[in-house]
Parts: structure tokens; sequence; C-alpha cells
């Protein structure tokens, strides 16, 4: 059986995308492996094995185009409201809040936010299959 251990997104910026992952979602760096044209910074908490490892390729110097092939990363917390407006108090700009419900029963709460190169992030609130 496969393990999933990482998704990798490629940023322009470490630092800034170091600190919005930190502010946002309590990401901590965990490993930086430094080559001659590229490094690599995993991120992670203890809430999770999974990681987010970011590429910075130092020769670049423009944003990078997500193209129409990007879906999302998602995240689960235990006080959807209030992480809300945890992000809103830090300027990090989290769109609104929404309940999803196609067939007229709520099956899930979630706001999405961006960081800084673009990527999408769905916030969850945790239960049913948003463990």
């Amino acid at each position: 059986m496969a393990k999933q251990i990482h998704s990798m997104i490629r940023v322009l910026d470490e630092a800034r995308s170091v600190a919005f992952y930190d502010k946002a979602f309590g990401l901590k760096v965990a490993d930086r492996l430094d080559f001659p044209d590229f490094t690599l910074v995993y991120l992670s908490n203890p809430e999770t094995e999974f990681e987010l490892e970011l590429t910075i390729n130092k020769d670049r110097t423009t944003p990078y185009d997500l193209g129409d092939g990007y879906g999302h990363l998602a995240v689960s917390v235990d006080d959807l409201e209030a992480e809300h407006a945890r992000f809103e108090a830090e300027g990090l700009a989290p769109r609104k809040l929404v309940e999803f419900a196609p067939g007229g029963e709520v099956i899930a709460k979630f706001f999405f936010v961006a960081d800084p190169d673009g990527y999408q992030i769905e916030v969850l609130q945790r239960g049913g299959r948003y463990l």
C-alpha cells in the first residue's frame, strides 16, 4: 500500500512562502536541502506526517504560470469560523465561508485562501470525511 508523504509546489520567494505557511497553517521548516540550482524546503506540523515541499529555482525571477491544471491543496481545522477570523486578522485575505450542500444537506463547510504564488488552499471544517 502506498503512503502519501508530500506534495510539491514551486515558489518564487522562499522567505515569503515560509512566512505565509507558518502564519496560516503553523507549518514549520522540517528540512532544507540546498543545491546549486534549486532549494527544497519541507514544511510540516505536529497534526500530520504529510509535508509540503517548496521548490525554489534559484534562477527564477518571474512568477510561475499555474496554468489550468492546478486544483488546490486542502487542510482541515477544528473551528472553521475562528480560523477564518484569524486569517482576516492576520491579513491573509481568506475568501468567504461556504456551506456546500448539493443535495440540501450540508456536507462541508470551507473557505479558500491563496498563498503568495497564487496556489489555492481549501480550509475545511474537520468532520465527516474531512478529518
